[in-house]
């Protein structure tokens, strides 16, 4: 059965899921994340927002060997570079995630991109564990 690596930060199994953040209400402060109190202004009067799925690929590179702990993926001669980016959500906010693309000659700033889920690592029931990524829209 498949499981999100961090369930509380998406509405994943949904189909077309979305990343949980929140908004200040002071503020308007949106942060990824979801936090109790403001980054901005320290305000405690959050509240989750659903972030959009859409964006645009404001800076990225290639991972080109193992993250270190607590990264569960593949290592060794199993493990496979992958993009990683930082994505501007429309006008809202700036979120760092995995991509699905790690080909250098694919990727551009500006690019846009979608919000999906992809598999990470199997646990020891054997169970895929799924994360957020974005991929080329």
């Amino acid at each position: 059965m498949p499981k999100a690596l961090a369930p509380e930060i998406s509405t994943w199994p949904d189909k077309d899921a979305q990343l949980i953040g929140t908004r200040c209400a002071v503020c308007e402060f949106t942060t990824f994340p979801a936090q109790d109190n403001c980054p901005k202004c320290s305000s405690g009067d959050t509240s989750d927002v659903l972030l959009p799925r859409t964006g645009t690929l404001v800076a990225w590179t290639v991972q080109g060997f193992p993250p270190g702990a607590p990264y569960i993926g593949a290592t060794g001669d199993d493990f496979v570079p992958f993009g990683v980016g930082l994505v501007q959500l429309d006008d809202v906010v700036r979120v760092e995630g995995r991509l699905t693309e790690n080909d250098p000659a694919k990727l551009q700033f500006g690019q846009a991109v979608e919000l999906t889920m992809i598999p990470l690592a199997t646990d020891a029931d054997g169970d895929e564990i799924y994360t957020f990524a974005f991929a080329p829209a």
